[in-house]
């Protein structure tokens, strides 16, 4: 019951912390709640910034404190809502490990949010030109009001939040306030065109998009959009062209909606808003510890392009990343022993948050050691902990190739035999897209059954293997351990009889089908990664292009870094398709220039081939771990 009701309200940039956990005290009583009020002195305030404006800020100072403690922060989208009492069970929840090491916590909202003034903007970008304030100088001004106002404080902060909240700390980073010490940038977004939460490789997010937009722009209170049918999938297909989302629903009263309709190449506005190129030539001065969930609905992306910026510029070895087998924000709440059925056989969750307890008493109290490599991983499969010097790993892994095969095989032998076109195909039709979950689909938020989004990409995929419409291929048994750590690229020579396409792509540990572990997982078909790219965008994301028609054509699909060991027994199966509907918005297939104002004429049924040839050898590359 909790679980659905967290999915239901939760928000979309994340399940942050505050709002998701703010409602523990709901569903389990109040005595969470009242062993932080026994331990907290609690304060308002309205923190005045630099251009007049006043943000809520709720302040938490431990009773019992026996000297100077550092300030740990987080700003949210999402309301800093209190319980009955008055107090964040978060500090007893997802904080409890640093609220046992005592520290000062503040919350705050952002501007034009909940109780504090000001205009909110989406993603604002960090400030150029004649503007003033962005939620960087807002992190500063904040920071600097605190170490003046707080007595007790050491003169020392740490920041950290999970998804928008982990965006805001980035942007904290960009012009640190000198007592900003540390910081720990959670699914963190980068990219809202690339590939995080709005778009990937050019592909509209429709269902998450429309939602979280919606809701977040309604005011300064985020009120769910209300749909009048329980299955989205169909309500999205009843939409039609995605210009008649603002026509019959927003009405220009969505800023955010009205950016998407207006630039849907990337842009100056989207580079504007892209986070890692603020630190590629920016030495890392702040210890910084990334987090990233290897199943994250919602910002997979940002993490590993975020920490790879700030790595080229690391000269004092402090920055840092950690990811595990979670979904978005999973490392913050709960134990993290499994994912939907997938279980882990640790409580992985437990494990980082006192890593994470262990890392802010390092740089903010000058306490305990800290034996923290480059990178730390969880390896699923293995159910094992891994240790990188680097990550990507740069030693102990292999360049190897999956190679399509026919009769639908997988191998990493490269296609031989006399035939240069051999190929396979199905016809992709947009008036009957493949979804990219079992129905019904629920609404992601606020809707009256609670939704499985939050754990769709541990879904089985036999729903949609041997579709017409999904082309799939696998390997033999495994007879020995098959480990990949690293990227995973697919590199597709296809075609289509249209003028446009989308090719999805997923890598997929396919479960014996005698699994005694766990009767119920027998022949489970497990992502392990996956994602989308638009056609048009082969040649530049600025300057889109058509296809030509029933040509062969080069698509490299980034699927992003994986850690993860396919097990004796299993089998390792890629499957492809060429829509993902709602989560992605259906490609007409016959190229317009802005498909946000497609008519339904221009949505038209198309041939789509993949070819397996020695000539066009469409395959996956992958590091394979070396013993």
């Amino acid at each position: 019951m909790l679980d659905t009701v967290l999915d239901t309200i939760s928000g979309p940039f994340g399940r942050t912390g505050l709002l998701g956990l703010c409602l523990v005290t709901s569903v389990t009583g109040g005595s969470a709640a009242q062993s932080v009020s026994e331990r907290f002195d609690k304060r308002y305030e309205m923190v005045t910034m630099r251009d007049g404006i006043r943000l809520n800020t709720e302040i938490f100072v431990p009773k019992n404190a026996t000297g100077p403690l550092p300030i740990i922060m987080e700003r949210t989208p999402y309301s800093i809502r209190h319980d009955d009492q008055g107090f964040s069970p978060s500090l007893s929840t997802s904080y409890k490990e640093l609220a046992d090491d005592g520290y000062i916590f503040v919350f705050q909202d952002i501007r034009g949010k909940y109780k504090s003034e000001g205009q909110f903007v989406m993603i604002r970008p960090p400030r150029s030109g004649t503007e003033k304030v962005d939620e960087g100088t807002d992190a500063y001004d904040t920071i600097e009001w605190l170490l003046k106002n707080v007595p007790g404080n050491n003169g020392r902060v740490g920041m950290l939040g999970v998804s928008y909240g982990g965006w805001l700390t980035m942007m904290a980073l960009v012009d640190p306030h000198p007592a900003l010490r540390a910081a720990s940038p959670q699914a963190s977004p980068d990219d809202m065109w690339m590939g995080d939460d709005f778009h990937h490789n050019g592909a509209f997010r429709l269902s998450y998009g429309f939602e979280y937009v919606a809701m977040l722009e309604a005011g300064k209170d985020n009120v769910p959009f209300t749909f009048d049918r329980a299955d989205t999938y169909d309500w999205f297909l009843r939409l039609g062209g995605l210009s008649n989302a603002d026509a019959k629903y927003f009405k220009g009263q969505r800023p955010t909606w009205t950016d998407f309709v207006g630039k849907p190449n990337f842009d100056a506005f989207w580079s504007r808003r892209k986070v890692s190129p603020y630190f590629v030539t920016k030495p890392v001065t702040v210890p910084t510890l990334t987090v990233g969930g290897w199943w994250d609905q919602e910002d997979f992306y940002g993490p590993q392009t975020i920490y790879a910026a700030m790595e080229k510029n690391d000269t004092k070895g402090i920055n840092y990343i950690v990811l595990g087998p979670w979904n978005h924000g999973g490392w913050a709440r709960g134990d993290g022993a499994n994912l939907g059925p997938i279980k882990f056989e640790s409580p992985t969750s437990q494990y980082y948050r006192q890593v994470q307890a262990k890392w802010f008493a390092f740089w903010l109290k000058d306490q305990g050691k800290l034996d923290l490599p480059e990178a730390l991983t969880f390896r699923p499969g293995a159910n094992e902990w891994e240790r990188h010097d680097s990550w990507p790993p740069k030693t102990g892994v292999t360049a190897k190739h999956l190679y399509f095969q026919e009769n639908g095989r997988l191998s990493f032998d490269a296609p031989t035999g006399p035939s240069t076109r051999a190929f396979d195909s199905y016809v992709s039709d947009p008036a009957r897209p493949v979804p990219y979950r079992q129905r019904p689909i629920n609404p992601l938020y606020g809707g009256k059954v609670g939704s499985s989004w939050p754990i769709w990409l541990v879904d089985d995929q036999r729903f949609a293997h041997l579709r017409p419409d999904v082309l799939s291929w696998e390997t033999e048994p495994l007879d020995a351990d098959v480990t990949i750590s690293g990227q995973v690229f697919a590199k597709l020579f296809a075609s289509s009889s249209g003028t446009d396409a989308d090719w999805i792509v997923k890598l997929i540990d396919v479960y014996p089908e005698d699994y005694p572990k766990d009767p119920k997982l027998g022949g489970y078909q497990l992502m392990v990664s996956n994602d989308v790219f638009r056609s048009r965008y082969r040649k530049g994301f600025d300057k889109p292009i058509p296809l030509v028609p029933n040509q062969v054509t080069e698509i490299t699909v980034d699927l992003h870094g994986a850690d993860y060991a396919f097990k004796p027994g299993h089998k390792i199966m890629v499957q492809i398709q060429s829509s993902w509907f709602p989560l992605i918005d259906r490609n007409p297939q016959r190229y317009v220039p802005n498909i946000y104002f497609a008519k339904d004429a221009d949505f038209i049924p198309a041939t789509q081939r993949v070819f397996r040839s020695a000539q066009y050898p469409s395959h996956l590359d992958v590091s394979v771990v070396t013993k």
